[in-house]
Protein backbone atom coordinates (compact mmCIF):
# COMPACT_ATOMS: atom_id res chain seq x y z
CA UNK A 1 0.00 0.00 0.00
CA UNK A 2 3.03 2.14 1.24
CA UNK A 3 4.28 1.61 -2.71
CA UNK A 4 0.77 2.80 -3.78
CA UNK A 5 0.56 5.93 -2.36
CA UNK A 6 4.26 6.59 -3.30
CA UNK A 7 3.23 6.60 -6.84
CA UNK A 8 -0.32 8.81 -6.57
CA UNK A 9 2.14 11.03 -4.71
CA UNK A 10 4.70 10.92 -8.10
CA UNK A 11 2.05 11.12 -10.53
CA UNK A 12 0.51 14.06 -9.36
CA UNK A 13 4.05 15.63 -9.28
CA UNK A 14 4.48 14.58 -13.06
CA UNK A 15 1.32 15.77 -14.00
CA UNK A 16 1.80 19.60 -12.77
CA UNK A 17 5.14 19.30 -14.71
CA UNK A 18 3.38 18.08 -17.62
CA UNK A 19 0.63 21.11 -17.24
CA UNK A 20 3.34 23.34 -17.18
CA UNK A 21 5.20 21.99 -20.17
CA UNK A 22 2.25 22.34 -22.30
CA UNK A 23 1.49 25.86 -20.56
CA UNK A 24 5.00 27.15 -21.46
CA UNK A 25 4.20 25.24 -25.25
CA UNK A 26 6.76 22.74 -25.17
CA UNK A 27 5.83 20.40 -27.68
CA UNK A 28 4.05 17.21 -27.00
CA UNK A 29 6.54 14.80 -28.11
CA UNK A 30 9.29 16.33 -25.44
CA UNK A 31 6.18 16.62 -22.42
CA UNK A 32 5.46 12.57 -23.29
CA UNK A 33 9.85 12.08 -23.10
CA UNK A 34 10.12 14.06 -20.02
CA UNK A 35 6.84 11.96 -18.37
CA UNK A 36 8.25 8.76 -19.57
CA UNK A 37 11.64 9.68 -17.81
CA UNK A 38 10.12 11.04 -14.65
CA UNK A 39 7.45 7.82 -14.43
CA UNK A 40 10.63 5.62 -14.69
CA UNK A 41 12.27 7.28 -12.16
CA UNK A 42 9.43 7.27 -9.73
CA UNK A 43 9.22 3.36 -10.06
CA UNK A 44 12.99 3.14 -9.41
CA UNK A 45 12.54 4.69 -6.48
CA UNK A 46 9.12 3.74 -4.91
CA UNK A 47 10.94 -0.05 -5.55
CA UNK A 48 13.71 0.97 -3.49
CA UNK A 49 12.42 2.90 -0.66
CA UNK A 50 9.58 0.89 -0.01
CA UNK A 51 11.05 -2.73 -0.20
CA UNK A 52 10.43 -4.86 2.22
CA UNK A 53 14.12 -5.02 4.32
CA UNK A 54 15.47 -8.74 4.87
CA UNK A 55 15.16 -8.81 8.92
CA UNK A 56 18.11 -10.95 10.52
Amino acid sequence: MTLVIYLVGWLILIGGISWALVSLHVSQLHVGIVAVILLGIAVITGATRTRNRDRQ
